[in-house]
């Protein structure tokens, strides 16, 4: 038997954390031995990823005839608030609606406690596993090269600091944040990538990419193989995001053994901790005072802990986690 993994809308998902899980859960699967498909069968369960009509339909027709669905939960009101204009506004809305679609699911599958914890008191009433999305540390690894890659084709010196950063151009992402670090650091080299129509996101954040000082770049969304290379050649990951239900971006930069400071959110916890994988701060200032101290060699480099952490969320450990959850629930 096979599972199909339904890729409707994807053009919209592409670009973002959604997208790439899509992409991770296919190579999970084929790396337990499990075949994937993109293509109706009917006796294949069908994984979801996304709240839009069209996965609603299509998991309204498919418990119709009989077949298993698998609803992944990569969304919460929590991570909707302080995007896109009108969201935070919206987002008791977006919480009755996406409460309705994860009970389409047979099961449902969220990246982590505490995004299993929201969902529960939302009041989805199926069974709901926590399972990362995971990594993969065959592609995402430490590698010199990779790093000279990066700072030669940003033209960036040997002896140049860069911080980077990824993501969407949104409130909730932490840009602002990260411009005013770049504004009290000028002489560190500050990359975002990543990009979002400037038109969909309030005027706050268009005012801080319009005025951020000139050691600020935004070079747009790039390819995996890019960001791979930028994380082995920065000399800090910033993701100063205000939510997330796990956060793909980190455990990238994690596998690739960068130095990350995140802030302190109640994702991370039980699974990284401040000084021991990354590096963490609540604000703006602990922020600038953490990374100037990391930028120094005052706080130590934490790789070895951190590659530890990504190994433990690889795809093959992730896929075997998913086969299990299949076995016990009956889903294949």
């Amino acid at each position: 038997m096979r599972v199909q993994i339904y890729t409707g809308s994807m053009g919209l998902v592409a670009k973002s954390g959604v997208g790439q899980a899509i992409l991770h859960q296919r190579k999970m699967l084929r790396d337990v031995g499990i075949e994937t498909t993109g293509k109706w069968e009917a006796d294949a369960p069908i994984h979801l990823n996304t709240v839009f009509p069209d996965s609603v339909m299509t998991a309204i027709f498919a418990r119709m005839t009989g077949r298993k669905v698998v609803y992944y939960g990569h969304s919460t009101e929590e991570d909707f608030k302080r995007s896109f204009i009108g969201s935070t506004f919206l987002a008791p809305l977006f919480r009755r609606w996406i409460t309705f679609c994860y009970n389409l699911g047979d099961i449902v599958i969220t990246p982590t406690e505490y995004s299993k914890t929201l969902l529960e008191r939302y009041g989805v009433r199926r069974p709901v596993y926590s399972l990362t999305n995971g990594i993969d540390t065959s592609f995402f690894r430490p590698s010199a090269e990779a790093g000279k890659r990066f700072r030669k084709k940003y033209r960036i010196s040997e002896n140049q600091k860069v911080v980077l950063s990824v993501g969407h151009f949104i409130e909730r992402k932490g840009l602002p944040e990260f411009v005013e670090m770049a504004r009290e650091m000028p002489e560190v080299r500050f990359i975002w990538f990543g990009s979002t129509p400037l038109s969909a996101v309030p005027e706050t954040i268009r005012t801080s990419i319009k005025n951020a000082p000139e050691n600020v770049s935004f070079p747009g969304f790039v390819s995996q193989a890019e960001l791979r290379d930028a994380y082995c050649g920065a000399d800090l990951f910033a993701f100063l995001s205000h939510e997330e239900t796990e956060g793909i971006v980190v455990l990238e930069a994690l596998a690739c053994g960068a130095s990350v400071l995140l802030r302190e959110i109640p994702v991370y916890d039980g699974w990284l901790k401040d000084g021991r994988e990354v590096y963490m701060a609540k604000d703006t200032e602990g922020f600038i005072g953490k990374a100037k101290k990391i930028l120094s060699g005052e706080l130590p480099g934490l790789g070895d802990a951190a590659l530890f952490t990504a190994q433990s969320r690889s795809m093959e450990k992730a896929g075997e986690r998913l086969r299990e959850i299949y076995h016990r629930e009956k889903i294949m």
